[in-house]
């Protein structure tokens, strides 16, 4: 059995709870400002940004701490074109019988359809694949834990890091999303989990109005 290393934790800050309280409602105003959006611009992001950004979400929590993800940032161009077109042909799928009708009454409001020219004119996609077990030497498989609660809870980071930054971005998931495996090369102890669009809002982009649900609906205290 491995002997467990342990350091002391040095770097933990704690705040009066005057600070907490006006720490969180200055987050949680924040994040509320967080809009998912389809109207992309293609002004370039400095590489930096995207690299910070995906650092926080690689600090995400994982169970045995396996970190079960991999990020793959696309920005050639001819890249993103497979991509949108593979996606399109998911797409047109899904709107165009795959769908229960009671799903697609949902999506109305949203204005939603097979056309996604978002994934050729945003400067970043990052397709986010999850790993469903490691390779070993010698190629042995290893089994790795609670892999889509992981890869879920690093993907919300990454998307928070985004906006803190400055940038907007859109949660994409055709199905299925086996083509990100064979146009970006991943293995096959990779699953694609979310494609993640991301960038600057066009100058004439507009949102649904829409709200979010009030906290009773949301959070109980017992």
């Amino acid at each position: 059995m491995t002997t467990s290393k342990f350091i002391p934790l040095s770097y933990y800050r704690e705040y009066p709870p005057q600070e907490m309280l006006r720490r969180a409602a200055a987050f949680r105003g924040d994040m509320q400002r967080r809009r998912t959006l389809r109207y992309f611009s293609s002004r370039p992001v400095p590489h930096q940004v995207i690299e910070e950004c995906l650092l926080a979400a690689g600090s995400a929590p994982s169970g045995a701490n396996l970190q079960p993800w991999h990020f793959v940032v696309v920005t050639d161009a001819q890249v993103k074109r497979q991509i949108r077109e593979a996606a399109e042909r998911e797409e047109y799928e899904f709107y165009h019988g795959g769908a229960p009708q009671a799903w697609l009454d949902d999506l109305a409001p949203l204005g939603t359809d097979e056309h996604k020219p978002y994934l050729e004119i945003a400067p970043y996609l990052i397709a986010i694949f999850a790993q469903n077990y490691r390779i070993l030497a010698g190629g042995r498989r290893a089994k790795n834990y609670y892999v889509t609660e992981s890869v879920g809870i690093a993907t919300g980071m990454l998307i928070t890091a985004i906006h803190h930054a400055g940038l907007v971005s859109l949660t994409h998931t055709p199905s299925p999303m086996g083509f990100l495996n064979q146009i970006l090369g991943r293995p096959k102890n990779e699953r694609p989990f979310l494609l993640l669009v991301v960038g600057y809002p066009a100058d004439d982009a507009v949102v649904p109005d829409i709200g979010k649900k009030v906290f009773q609906d949301i959070a109980t205290f017992v």
